[in-house]
């Protein structure tokens, strides 16, 4: 079986559809299948450390999308002549843009199956990008003309699902879950990332993410101030990068929180990632906007239990004071779970031994599923020709 995977977001990697799509390629070529990664130009570095190819074509920054690329592939004829040298069985699309049309184009032309899977909440994207409903509307039914060009189309988690089906999409739907690495943790990444990141012996809340106000930091921040308010000594590490990171910085400030917080920016390093999970006592990810986000299965992978908000998709996969905490979509819900998972420490650390017992679902799983049901398609359109 040989398997185009096509996205606008690949390394180096700045968002969780990036790291899907890596973790698709990886896992399916080390499976034994031929897995392409068909993506924008940028610096991957040695490429003879990734199992599958990759096939890149010239792209710049979107200057209204901050830390993405997009190009003109036709135009590329060095992609062009890559691509002709390709005799996929199947496409898999993880984006609706640039490199999803690509993908659109190679199946129709090889009349080999297509498909989608959604990913974001885009209605919100153009939103914030534009700053316009009547813009975010016509771009959020341009998604939806494009999952109607596709065999089958798969949603992350029944949320997803949900939103997509309010944008209008009224074809069929298959949620197919992401997985994550599971990795051994060595105990000692705990104390290298306390030194490296100079963190003190007080209890630990952690944020990774983008620093991005769609992903509700607000909430982080506002409830670490009441929390310093209430007389809790604490850390508040937020990790990541994005096109907020010095306006969180001011609210930082502003809410008199600079004393205990840490913006540590991006990390690529596994074991101080690592090392920062297990540090945390708690997992703060009141994002509304996130579908099936990786980090929360990250964290508990580390033993570290979340909070989300109660009737998001990262609440999917927790079951409230069990593996996990529910707050409201306030800061003060927010501050009260908080406080109360900090005041009984042992109990908290007993949820996150459960969570990690029962959320994280290795990729070898996922992609077993997936090669099957990519089999199936195909052995479907061989019928039909």
């Amino acid at each position: 079986m040989k398997i185009g995977q096509f996205s606008d977001s690949f390394l180096p990697i700045i968002d969780g559809v990036g790291r899907v799509v890596y973790n698709y390629c990886e896992t399916i070529a080390k499976k034994g299948y031929e897995c392409t990664a068909v993506v924008p130009l940028d610096k991957f570095g040695y490429r003879g450390r990734f199992p599958f190819e990759i096939i890149d074509y010239y792209a710049k920054k979107v200057p209204i999308m901050s830390g993405y690329d997009a190009g003109l592939p036709p135009f590329d004829l060095h992609f062009n002549a890559r691509m002709e040298m390709t005799d996929f069985d199947i496409v898999h699309v993880h984006t609706p843009f640039i490199a999803g049309i690509e993908g659109i184009k190679y199946a129709r032309d090889h009349k080999i199956p297509l498909v989608g899977t959604f990913h974001s909440k885009y209605y919100d994207d153009f939103l914030q990008s534009t700053g316009s409903k009547m813009i975010a509307g016509l771009g959020t039914d341009a998604v939806v003309n494009f999952y109607n060009h596709c065999d089958e189309v798969w949603a992350v988690s029944e949320s997803s699902a949900e939103t997509l089906r309010s944008y209008g999409y009224g074809g069929a739907l298959r949620v197919m879950p992401n997985g994550m690495i599971i990795r051994d943790l060595d105990p000692s990444w705990k104390e290298k990332a306390r030194e490296h990141f100079g963190i003190n012996d007080d209890p630990c809340l952690l944020f990774v993410g983008q620093m991005n106000w769609k992903k509700n930091i607000i909430r982080v921040l506002e409830a670490a101030s009441l929390l310093k308010k209430d007389g809790c000594h604490f850390n508040l590490i937020l990790a990541g990068k994005g096109p907020h990171t010095e306006e969180i910085r001011e609210k930082i400030k502003e809410l008199d929180i600079e004393d205990i917080s840490h913006i540590v920016g991006h990390i690529t390093k596994d074991d101080l990632l690592s090392g920062l999970y297990m540090l945390a006592d708690l997992f703060l990810f009141p994002s509304l906007y996130d579908n099936a986000p990786m980090v929360v299965r990250e964290a508990a992978n580390a033993g570290t239990p979340s909070v989300v908000v109660a009737g998001s998709s990262s609440a999917e996969i927790i079951d409230d004071g069990v593996n996990g905490f529910y707050c409201q979509d306030d800061s003060q819900s927010l501050f009260e779970v908080v406080r109360k998972a900090l005041d009984d420490r042992d109990r908290t650390a007993d949820i996150g031994l459960q969570a990690k017992e029962t959320i994280p679902v290795a990729w070898d799983e996922i992609i077993d599923r997936v090669l099957e049901r990519y089999q199936f398609l195909i052995d479907e359109r061989h019928k039909l020709l």
